[in-house]
C-alpha cells in the first residue's frame, strides 16, 4: 500500500499523519477520490459516483452503511480530502524521465549533479559515464536543490538560519554560521519528525477513542435504564389515571344502578297507591250521586277519610355522586403523583452524583469575618476581623465566598452540610459578581442561590424572591449545574428530595456560592463534602 505524508491546512491541526491509498478510495468507482463529497453519515465518496447512485436508486441511500435520507442532501467537495486524493494521484503518476523523446516513462532515480531524472533504460547510460554522481529517488524540482544565488548544489544546512546552503553561502550571508551537512540535518529532523508523527497518530487515536465514547453513548441513550425509567414514569401516571378513571366511571355506573333500581320500587309502590286511590275516588263519586240516604248514611264512616298512604314529600332519588367522590379520586391520584415524583427525584439525585466534583473555598475571595481550613473544605466565622489584603477578588463587605473551581462547560455537582445553621446562602455566581460595597444576591445580579432565614423560611433568589415550604429541613444541600442548559437545581440529600430549579441561560464562567450570614453561634461551620464519598467532615 502507498502512503502519503500529509500536512493539514491552516485553521486544523498542523502536525503531519500518514494515509494509506486505499483510504482514499471511493466504494463506487473503487479508484482514488475525484471531487470527494461526505454525506452526514460520514461517508465518503466522488461527487459523480454518488450522484449517479442516486439516479439510479429509488432511495437517497448511503452505499455503505445503507443509511436513508428523506431527501437528497446538501452535499459539497471536502476540500482536504480532495488535496489528499490529488496528492496520491500525483505519486501514482511519478517523475517522467528528463531523457525520454515522445511518450514519457515513469523515471526510477533523479541525479543532484546533472539535476535530471532519468528511466530504467536511460539510467544504465548514466552510470556508465557518471559513476560518482549522488543519485536519490525520484523527484521533481531539481533546481530547487541548487542554491540560486550562486548556483551550486545545496548540500549544507546552516543550524541558526533554518535554511539550506551551498558552500559558497557559508562564505559569503552565512559566514562563522554552524553549518551540517543536508543528510546529518535530514536525519535529526527525520526522527524529530517521526516524534511528531508519533505524538499525532496517539492524537489521531484519542479523537476516534473520544468519537466511539460519543457515539456509544448516544447509542445506549436510545436503550439506556434512565432512559426506560423516565418512560415508565409516565407509563405509571397514565396507567393510574386510567384506573381511576375506571374505578370512578364504575362508582358512576353503580350509582345509577342502585338510582334506577330504586327509583324502579318507588314507582311501583306509588302507582299502587295511585290505583288504591282511584278506587277510593270512584266510590266517592258513586256514594256522592246516591239518592239511597240509608246507603249514603251507612258507608259515610268508611269514606270520609282519605286512605293510609305513604308520606311521599322526602322521598328523593339522588343520581348525583356522593360528595367529595371526584376529589377522593383526585386525591388518589396525588399520591400517586408525589409517589412517582419521590422516585423520580431518586433517579436524579443517583444519575447527578456522577458528576460529583471536587469543590474547595477559594481563600481569595473570602470576606475577612470567614475563617476556612487548611484543606479548604470548611468555612465558620472567625468571631473577629482578619486583617486581609483587600485584592480585587475579595468580598470586603457581605460575608460571602466563592469556590476555587470554575464552570464554564459541563455538568457539575457537589453537596454542602449546612447542619443546625440558621442563616445561609447557596449556589452559584456569575465570575464577574460585584465583590465590593452591599450586595443584593438575585439572579439580575448574577446569583443563583437557595437561602435559609432566620431557621424558618426559605427562598430562592429569583425577582421577586420566591418562598418555599419544605416538608423537612435540609441538613445537607446538593447543588446541581448544567451548563449548557442553564440549570442549576438543589435537592434535600437526606430526604432525596427536589427543592427548587432556576433554567436560564450562562454567558460567562459560573463559581460555586457560599454566603453565611453573621451569627452568635462562631461555631457554626458550613462544610463541602467530598467528592469521593460525600460524607460528613469534621468541623474545624
Amino acid at each position: 500500500a502507498k502512503y502519503l505524508l500529509f500536512s493539514l491546512p491552516s485553521g486544523m491541526a498542523s502536525p503531519t499523519s500518514l494515509l494509506s491509498e486505499e483510504q482514499c478510495h471511493c466504494s463506487i468507482c473503487l479508484d482514488v477520490f475525484t471531487n470527494p463529497v461526505s454525506l452526514p453519515c460520514g461517508h465518503n465518496f466522488c461527487m459523480a459516483c454518488i450522484v449517479g447512485y442516486w439516479q439510479t436508486s429509488a432511495l437517497y441511500q448511503c452505499p455503505m452503511c445503507k443509511k436513508t435520507f428523506y431527501k437528497q442532501p446538501d452535499i459539497s467537495i471536502n476540500t482536504v480530502l480532495r488535496e489528499i486524493a490529488e496528492q496520491f494521484k500525483e505519486m501514482r503518476a511519478g517523475v517522467p524521465c528528463d531523457v525520454c523523446t515522445g511518450e514519457k516513462v515513469k523515471a526510477v532515480k533523479s541525479c543532484l549533479v546533472c539535476l535530471t531524472s532519468y528511466c530504467d533504460e536511460h539510467m544504465r547510460t548514466h552510470n556508465a559515464r557518471f559513476t560518482k554522481h549522488k543519485l536519490v529517488e525520484p523527484v521533481k524540482n531539481l533546481e530547487d536543490r541548487m542554491c540560486k544565488r550562486h548556483e551550486r548544489l545545496l548540500e549544507l544546512f546552516c543550524k541558526r538560519d533554518q535554511t539550506c546552503v551551498c558552500v559558497l553561502c557559508t562564505e559569503t550571508d552565512h559566514r562563522a554560521h554552524y553549518t551540517v551537512p543536508v543528510e546529518r540535518e535530514w536525519t535529526e529532523k527525520r526522527a524529530q519528525l517521526r516524534k511528531t508523527e508519533a505524538e499525532v497518530q496517539q492524537m489521531i487515536q484519542d479523537r476516534l477513542k473520544k468519537v466511539e465514547e460519543i457515539q456509544q453513548s448516544v447509542k445506549l441513550s436510545k436503550k439506556s435504564a434512565d432512559r426506560e425509567d423516565s418512560v415508565q414514569v409516565f407509563t405509571n401516571l397514565i396507567r393510574a389515571i386510567q384506573q381511576t378513571q375506571a374505578e370512578l366511571i364504575a362508582v358512576m355506573e353503580e350509582k345509577q344502578r342502585v338510582a334506577e333500581t330504586r327509583a324502579e320500587d318507588l314507582i311501583k309502590e306509588l302507582e299502587q297507591e295511585i290505583a288504591e286511590l282511584q278506587r277510593r275516588n270512584v266510590e266517592l263519586v258513586q256514594l256522592s250521586n246516591t239518592e239511597d240516604h240509608i246507603h249514603f248514611l251507612q258507608s259515610f264512616p268508611s269514606l270520609c277519610t282519605p286512605p293510609h298512604t305513604k308520606d311521599w314529600s322526602d322521598v328523593t332519588v339522588y343520581t348525583d355522586l356522593p360528595v367529595g367522590t371526584v376529589r377522593r379520586a383526585v386525591a388518589q391520584l396525588e399520591e400517586k403523583l408525589n409517589e412517582e415524583m419521590e422516585k423520580l427525584t431518586d433517579m436524579e439525585l443517583k444519575k447527578i452524583q456522577k458528576y460529583t466534583v471536587d469543590v474547595t473555598y477559594d481563600p481569595r475571595t473570602a470576606n475577612p469575618w470567614l475563617l476556612l481550613s487548611e484543606d479548604g473544605k470548611q468555612v465558620k466565622h472567625a468571631g473577629t476581623w482578619q486583617d486581609l489584603p483587600d485584592d480585587q477578588e475579595r468580598f470586603d463587605t457581605v460575608v460571602i465566598v466563592l469556590g476555587k473551581e470554575a464552570i464554564s462547560s459541563g455538568r457539575h455537582y457537589w453537596e454542602v452540610q449546612v447542619g443546625e445553621k440558621d442563616d445561609w446562602y447557596l449556589g452559584a455566581a456569575r465570575a464577574s459578581v460585584n465583590r465590593k460595597g452591599r450586595i443584593a444576591v438575585s439572579i439580575a445580579n448574577g446569583y443563583w442561590a437557595l437561602a435559609m432565614k432566620k431557621g424558618q423560611e426559605y427562598k430562592v433568589s429569583s425577582t421577586p424572591p420566591v418562598m418555599l415550604t419544605l416538608d423537612s429541613r435540609p441538613r445537607k444541600v446538593g447543588v446541581y449545574v448544567d451548563f449548557e442548559e442553564g440549570q442549576v437545581s438543589f435537592y434535600n440529600v437526606k430526604a432525596r428530595s427536589h427543592i427548587y430549579t432556576f433554567m436560564d441561560s450562562f454567558t460567562e464562567k459560573l463559581y460555586p456560592f457560599f454566603y453565611l450570614y453573621c451569627c452568635d453561634k462562631a461555631s457554626d461551620t458550613m462544610v463541602i463534602c467530598s467528592g469521593r464519598d460525600r460524607t460528613f467532615i469534621k468541623q474545624c
